[in-house]
């Protein structure tokens, strides 16, 4: 019962975005809501995490530390550019290239990290 009465709420929701006039401009508004929020909790996850993990980013070394800030600074590029990228064949290549390196380097890093 508890399942039919949700499924009602979502298809209620979605009549109302699709018949009411400016329904289409309250879902935008409501999905850009959303995205912002979820980009404030990633935000403040990743800062939490660096403020536990502190000692051991650093203990990392230079190389290495900034091995790792530099595959999550291509990894949010490609992932803020991924829409523009895939317009093209070339540029789904360049997404899945930098995805690639991103994915690479953060690996080199944990091996690193687990040496003795």
């Amino acid at each position: 019962m508890r399942h039919a009465r949700n499924i009602a709420i979502i298809a209620l929701l979605a009549l109302g975005v699709w018949a009411l006039p400016g329904g289409g401009t309250a879902a935008t508004f409501v999905g850009a809501l959303l995205f912002v929020l979820l980009t404030l909790g990633l935000g403040l996850f990743a800062g939490r995490m660096y403020l536990e993990y502190r000692t051991t980013i650093y203990g990392l070394g230079d190389q290495f530390r900034g091995l790792l800030y530099a595959a999550l600074g291509i990894a949010v590029f490609a992932l803020a550019s991924g829409p523009k990228l895939f317009d093209t064949g070339a540029g789904t290549i360049v997404w899945f290239a930098l995805v690639g390196g991103a994915s690479y380097m953060a690996y080199a890093v944990f091996r690193h990290s687990r040496e003795y």
